[in-house]
């Protein structure tokens, strides 16, 4: 049988050094780590036969791009290269320009698509209310288990906080949290044991769940991209999943760029109780703003029905009939003959 490993940052690197001493097969290993190894003599690639570029979009959204030119120096030249990526930009092919010598291209599925087992739709909301309605959702539809997705690491603490406030068994993962500490939560999270795990997309990458029913967006991401990663954690290996997403108004410009992206238009499902002050603008999947809403006006008293209300108040006070205001006599200039001058 194959030998397997696996290295990354964010714990020591010295039981890995020991480890690979022996030998393996098969290396899983993120851009960093892996160079850090071979410069230390713990890994040599003379014997590398091929090389695998798993989420490659990932690693250039990352950062990764000089560690992925410095592995290609490091390697032979004669090897066999895999790159798997679940979008295509003009940075991937650039990256495949670099890394491919003719390749031969596989495609699964449209460019950017979504997968079609996964139900999407978006919840429009306040900004300062997503917390709450999240929480409502929660105990409304009784989710059993959820992957939440934040935009940044006080987010992600904040609802967590407020999750744990609530009884709800919740853990969260960001890049401020050591790697054992992410991977506790990650291991508790695939064993069912959190009902609530909340994220950033760099802490997510490469995180599969066994059956994961449902994702949501507390967020959009900035990155379009990104929203195909983050509901592609759902609706696996044929099993059916759902994605939703709390969108407030400030985020329609991205909303458009997903749309254009997946090319589609999500559909939309107000909650009664979160109707939000800020209506979302409507969207088309060419990316346009096709109708801006207005905010809801108040209704207007009638103006017959706040005389008449005056009315009966004076009534009530002893007067027969409504008091009538003296209307100032304006003074005519046209009265009398017109006088001709001389």
């Amino acid at each position: 049988p194959l030998s397997t490993y696996a290295v990354y940052g964010g714990v020591s690197i010295n039981p890995q050094m020991m480890r690979l001493r022996r030998g393996v097969d098969l290396l899983v290993a993120t851009p960093g780590r892996l160079l850090d190894l071979f410069r230390q003599n713990a890994v040599k690639f003379n014997q590398v036969q091929t090389l695998v570029l798993d989420e490659a979009d990932r690693m250039l959204d990352l950062g990764f791009a000089e560690e992925l030119q410095s592995v290609y120096a490091a390697l032979p030249r004669k090897r066999q290269t895999l790159l798997f990526s679940a979008t295509f930009s003009d940075q991937i092919r650039m990256l495949a320009g670099l890394a491919l010598n003719d390749p031969l291209s596989i495609e699964v599925s449209p460019r950017n698509a979504t997968a079609t087992s996964v139900k999407q739709w978006l919840v429009p909301v306040d900004k300062k209310r997503k917390v709450d309605l999240f929480c409502h959702l929660l105990r409304k539809q009784r989710w059993k288990q959820v992957l939440v997705f934040a935009k940044t690491r006080n987010g992600v603490d904040q609802l967590v906080e407020r999750l744990l406030a609530e009884g709800v068994n919740a853990d969260g993962i960001h890049g401020d949290r050591p790697q054992a500490t992410r991977q506790r939560a990650l291991d508790s999270f695939k064993a069912r044991e959190i009902q609530v795990l909340v994220a950033t997309d760099v802490a997510a990458r490469g995180l599969d769940i066994d059956d994961l029913p449902l994702v949501v967006n507390l967020d959009l991401p900035i990155v379009a991209e990104d929203y195909v990663h983050r509901i592609g954690r759902t609706g696996r290996a044929g099993n059916k999943g759902e994605a939703i997403s709390l969108v407030c108004a400030d985020e329609v410009q991205l909303l458009a760029a997903i749309e254009v992206l997946t090319r589609q238009t999500l559909p939309r499902h107000e909650e009664p109780d979160f109707i939000p002050d800020h209506r979302v603008p409507m969207t088309d999947a060419s990316g346009q703003v096709i109708k801006k809403p207005k905010k809801p006006k108040k209704p207007k008293e009638n103006s017959a029905k706040r005389g008449l209300g005056r009315w009966m108040d004076s009534a009530e006070s002893g007067s027969a009939e409504p008091a009538v205001k003296a209307v100032r006599k304006v003074p005519s200039f046209n009265g009398g003959a017109r006088k001709r001058k001389p």
